[in-house]
């Protein structure tokens, strides 16, 4: 007998059951990511920053979002929503529990854009869940969380990137690939632009605790210490509160612009040797001697920036000066800097190419540009400075031991008790 590639076909389907048409979807065919190759991606506390995040995921095609854990349902429900709206179905769950979501064994990854006090503990759990992990900045509230998040994220290989998206935005990755170059000479001086340095720790008047499904009040204050509900504190209006906020703000803004000083000072491997306040500015001076200025962007005087916007910052050598801020231009010392080209505009809170590089190495398994290492030393900078400007002096730092010099009261700074039953 002669059998056909056809006969062969339609006679299989029929003994094993097999589908004789195959979705080209599930194929990867006319444009679609099979099954196979998609990264599958929950949230946990996706605000309003952490819905630009999440839009920037929809976008690719290689992802599917599944499931949203919120403590307010308010938020929980825009999501799923909005994930449903995305792909046409009513796939996207929604809860209030996050160990649900971490619990999946579907979940490759998760997005956690909750407040600064869940940020760390939120993607230690996650990582020891086995998930990758995008997360919003700043990424701990002490200088203990940055480490013990690192140490954690490289103790279970998980893939991680800090929402410090310019390092994946075009002027900024621009003008610190010029310092980096040695066409400013050798580098002096790199300056971060910071918010207004400030802390209360003050509270709100107690009001009605809603009812736990609409917002679950002791799982949003999760490690904080305990105080009364206040709508203003779940409504974003939570900054600048020290148990929430940590670092008189410096992180806030420093989570990014140090960030970037570091990447500009070739300096991701270390921190600076010292800190001193002056006001509102925060002086820091490396090993090698290269100043770090972490001041407000409305500085006046010398080195007045050139560039407008907001997360500025200015490298400067000796053989001229580049800056950039989030208006995406660049500003330079001599046009001769810019001879080859200068970059396309890109606005600095865009998270678009650095969530697609999280994909990217989530398939790989390389390290991202904001990975748990260079996170870590980043954001002990603005709280090692921070500490500083709270005792009002000059303190010594070890890059080494990632403490302070001879300094008790500094040390003792440098962690936080966890409300029970959150630890690590």
């Amino acid at each position: 007998m002669k059998f056909t590639r056809r006969h062969f076909l339609k006679t299989a389907a029929v003994a094993f059951g097999m589908p004789t048409i195959i979705p080209a979807a599930v194929l990867g065919k006319n444009g679609a990511v099979a099954p196979s190759n998609r990264i599958v991606l929950g949230g946990i506390g996706i605000g309003p920053r952490g819905r630009e995040d999440l839009k920037a995921f929809l976008s690719q095609a290689d992802v599917q979002f599944v499931a949203i854990a919120d403590v307010q349902e308010a938020r929980r429900e825009i999501v799923r929503v909005t994930a449903n709206r995305q792909y046409g179905n009513q796939d996207c769950v929604k809860t209030r529990d996050m160990f649900e979501v971490l619990g999946r064994s579907d979940i490759d990854a998760v997005l956690i854009a909750t407040g600064d006090r869940w940020h760390a503990l939120a993607s230690i759990l996650a990582a020891k869940a086995g998930k990758d992990i995008y997360c919003e900045k700043p990424c701990s509230m002490t200088i203990r969380e940055s480490q013990e998040l690192a140490d954690t994220l490289n103790r279970y290989g998980r893939v991680f990137q800090a929402g410090t998206q310019r390092r994946n935005v075009d002027n900024f990755r621009f003008a610190a690939e010029l310092a980096r170059s040695g066409k400013l000479g050798r580098i002096h001086t790199v300056h971060a632009g910071i918010l207004p340095l400030e802390e209360s720790h003050k509270w709100l008047p107690e009001e009605p605790e809603p009812a736990r499904d609409v917002v679950d009040w002791d799982r949003w204050l999760g490690p904080a210490p305990w105080r009364p509900y206040h709508k203003d504190y779940v409504q974003g209006r939570w900054r600048g509160y020290y148990d929430f906020h940590g670092g008189a703000a410096l992180p806030e803004w420093g989570a990014h612009t140090v960030d970037l000083c570091q990447w500009g000072a070739s300096a991701d491997h270390t921190t600076p040797v010292e800190f001193e306040a002056d006001g509102q500015t925060i002086n820091g001076r490396y090993a090698n001697g290269v100043k770090l200025v972490m001041r407000l962007a409305g500085f006046k005087g010398e080195g007045n920036w050139v560039v407008p916007g907001t997360c500025p910052v200015r490298f400067e050598g000796d053989e001229g000066w580049v800056e950039a801020a989030d208006t995406g231009k660049i500003g330079v010392s001599s046009p001769a800097l810019l001879a080859g080209g200068a970059p396309a505009e890109m606005h600095g809170t865009d998270p678009t190419k650095h969530v697609r590089e999280f994909l990217d190495c989530v398939k790989s398994r390389a390290k991202t540009a904001a990975n748990a290492d260079v996170t870590r030393r980043g954001h002990i900078i603005s709280h090692a400075a921070s500490i500083g400007w709270r005792l009002r002096r000059k303190v010594q730092f070890d890059p080494v031991t990632e403490s302070f010099v001879n300094d008790v009261d500094a040390n003792r700074m440098c962690s936080r008790a966890r409300r029970a039953p959150w630890h690590a």
